[in-house]
């Protein structure tokens, strides 16, 4: 087997068969298998999978376990030399498959890479291509320094604006989005972080990636496209929660150790203000139909997505 595909639904049927039918529409010689872990909808997910899409393989969970904890699940029962991990509320070319696995091939020392992730706008999903959210990256994305000097790499660390988005290079991190990982990198490094429960992980996996000597890659020479949002649970308290509760594991884990205890105490802060901000900015939004289901509607001012 090349390549095994993981896709995580929660109550988002329509999202997920949609991105089924993009990925069995693929053109490409490889040989895939296609797992969907299933975190307790309360939709008619499962029966829909199961009826229109038999050859996939359900994992079927009576708890919503996370994004880290259903991914691992599939991971560990998979197959593929490459194991693919894909949003529910994305959808893929049907070359993206072949360029994406004839590239790994050619590159044996690239341990994970994405394609260009673009919104249904046709903009940019600027989390496809980031820097790590270091203290100084956070500071100058959070105070705006990197929307006022665009072009100056200082001041880009994470978002990388100054890199153009149709040229392919090695980069710090991926999305979770669209993440394809070597099977000897996985080895090596190990599974998701289950501490997380959504948000970071895909930060904090090609944390370690880089750390254990791999490249992390860019390759736009094939898009998807990624409505933003929608694969995450509509429990906007939740989401506020864990966002900021990932930031807070992020930096403990890999940073910390870095830093005195007056820039920790200055991130832990920031971190609470946000989190402070976005409580607030969530109980005086009006009711909507879509209810805010990702980082970007609470403000990403400390940088750390997923």
């Amino acid at each position: 087997m090349d390549l095994s595909i993981i896709i995580v639904n929660y109550n988002t049927c329509r999202l997920t068969t949609d991105c089924l039918r993009s990925v069995f529409a693929s053109e490409t010689g490889y040989l895939y298998e296609v797992f969907v872990v299933d975190n307790h909808s309360t939709d008619d997910s499962v029966e829909t999978i199961r009826r229109e899409f038999p050859e996939v393989k359900m994992v079927v969970n009576e708890t919503n376990t996370g994004f880290s904890y259903a991914n691992n699940q599939a991971i560990k029962v998979s197959s593929g030399r490459y194991v693919l991990l894909l949003n529910s509320d994305t959808i893929i070319q049907k070359d993206t498959l072949d360029i994406m696995l004839s590239f790994m091939d050619r590159r044996p020392d690239v341990g994970a890479s994405g394609c260009k992730v673009i919104l249904p706008d046709g903009s940019l999903d600027k989390a496809c291509k980031r820097g790590f959210p270091t203290p100084s990256a956070s500071f100058y994305y959070a105070f705006g320094f990197s929307k006022w000097f665009p072009d100056n790499p200082k001041f880009n660390q994470y978002q990388l604006g100054y890199l153009d988005p149709d040229q392919e290079y090695p980069i710090d991190c991926l999305v979770g989005a669209f993440m394809l990982v070597r099977r000897e990198t996985i080895e090596q490094v190990g599974l998701l972080d289950e501490d997380y429960f959504m948000y970071a992980e895909d930060t904090d996996w090609c944390y370690r990636i880089k750390q254990a000597g791999w490249v992390n890659y860019y390759y736009p020479r094939t898009t998807i496209v990624h409505y933003k949002g929608g694969s995450a649970p509509r429990r906007p308290l939740k989401i506020i929660y864990e966002f900021h509760r990932s930031m807070i594991l992020f930096y403990r884990k890999n940073y910390r150790k870095n830093y005195n205890i007056l820039v920790s105490a200055a991130i832990y802060a920031g971190i609470a203000v946000q989190f402070g901000m976005a409580l607030v900015k969530s109980a005086l939004a009006r009711p909507a139909k879509h209810p805010a289901t990702s980082p970007q509607d609470f403000g990403e001012d400390v940088g750390i997505n997923g």
